[in-house]
């Protein structure tokens, strides 16, 4: 694994006006959840009490409750790291994303894959070992009334379709030798391809040991699933073309 640094864009079919849009409503919402958290939850203290308010809380959703933080979770983050990452690779791949489907079918596909999201963290809850739980009651983390955050969920769809659709577009990726630092060329179906392992071996182990790693990891295995299942039924076929042809040429000359 490595860090993301750029891809072979198809910009040419069109500027990424929704993914920049939605990086920008994420960041917006960090900084103002920070400086001023009454402004988005009247009567909020701190950022803390944003979260609490529209966090996604496994319990009160499968009761039917606080169904709109399916929706407003997708927009808050824990940390400066935790959106730094999610927006660098939303950034990266969801442009290319937004050519290929069009801006209100890349939207559907957005919101879809968090919506999907949503339901795998909730059932790998629910479907958790007890001994898991209890170790869970332990530690004084009931994963029923944790807070899920984070755009993540969306983005690995995001990232689900991109495989599926144009898997052989070169990432460039950052990962180190020992201390030294290399720049490698890789294709998308690689890079991607071992970031989804690498959530679905970690979902399995926490799902096991009930250790929380603090990422909702079962979280990101089904938005990319429901990306890869959508990717197919939203794709501009067109738009497809053009964007393989474009990237035909770079990687030829």
């Amino acid at each position: 694994m490595g860090i993301p640094l750029g891809d072979e864009d198809v910009r040419e079919l069109g500027a990424p006006i929704v993914n920049m849009s939605i990086i920008a409503l994420n960041f917006a919402a960090f900084i103002v959840g920070l400086t001023a958290p009454w402004v988005i939850v009247p009567g909020s203290r701190s950022y803390s009490d944003v979260i609490a308010a529209l966090g996604m809380i496994p319990a009160y959703v499968v009761a039917g409750e606080r169904l709109y933080t399916v929706f407003t979770s997708m927009f808050l983050h824990g940390s400066w790291a935790h959106i730094l990452g999610n927006m660098l690779y939303l950034y990266i791949f969801g442009d290319n994303i937004e050519s290929i489907l069009g801006r209100a079918r890349y939207i559907i596909l957005y919101i879809g894959s968090g919506l999907g999201a949503v339901v795998f963290h909730i059932a790998s809850i629910a479907f958790m070992p007890s001994e898991a739980l209890i170790n869970a009651a332990l530690s004084s983390a009931n994963p029923w009334m944790i807070p899920a955050v984070g755009a993540s969920g969306a983005i690995s769809g995001v990232l689900g379709a991109y495989a599926l659709l144009i898997p052989f577009s070169r990432v460039r990726m950052l990962t180190f030798w020992g201390w030294f630092p290399l720049v490698l060329s890789v294709p998308a179906s690689i890079f991607i391809g071992f970031w989804f392992v690498y959530q679905l071996v970690m979902g399995l182990a926490t799902s096991v040991s009930g250790v929380s790693a603090g990422i909702a990891f079962w979280a990101h295995v089904g938005g990319f699933l429901t990306g890869v299942a959508l990717a197919p039924l939203l794709v501009d076929k067109r738009r497809l073309g053009l964007a393989l042809r474009i990237l035909l040429m770079k990687t030829y000359y």
